[in-house]
């Protein structure tokens, strides 16, 4: 899998449970004080977050951190 896929399940991931949980990207963005560009940008596998962006949103959003795990190899 090449890294541009792997931004865009990472996004899709990011997007999908800030819809369940009914946030907006600007409360998401204000929870873990990234800009709503950001947070668009990550959702739409523009950019890899780095472990610190994955780590808060995965508190923000409830994420598992197993997850991270997964995730950490796009920043290899």
């Amino acid at each position: 899998m090449n890294t541009s896929t792997r931004k865009k399940e990472i996004g899709l991931v990011i997007s999908k449970k800030r819809n369940e949980l009914g946030l907006t990207q600007q409360e998401v963005a204000d929870a873990t004080g990234f800009s709503r560009n950001y947070i668009s940008d990550m959702e739409n596998g523009r950019y890899a977050p780095s472990l610190d962006a994955l780590s808060k949103l995965a508190v923000v959003l409830n994420i598992d951190l197993n997850f991270l795990r997964t995730m950490t190899e796009i920043q290899a």
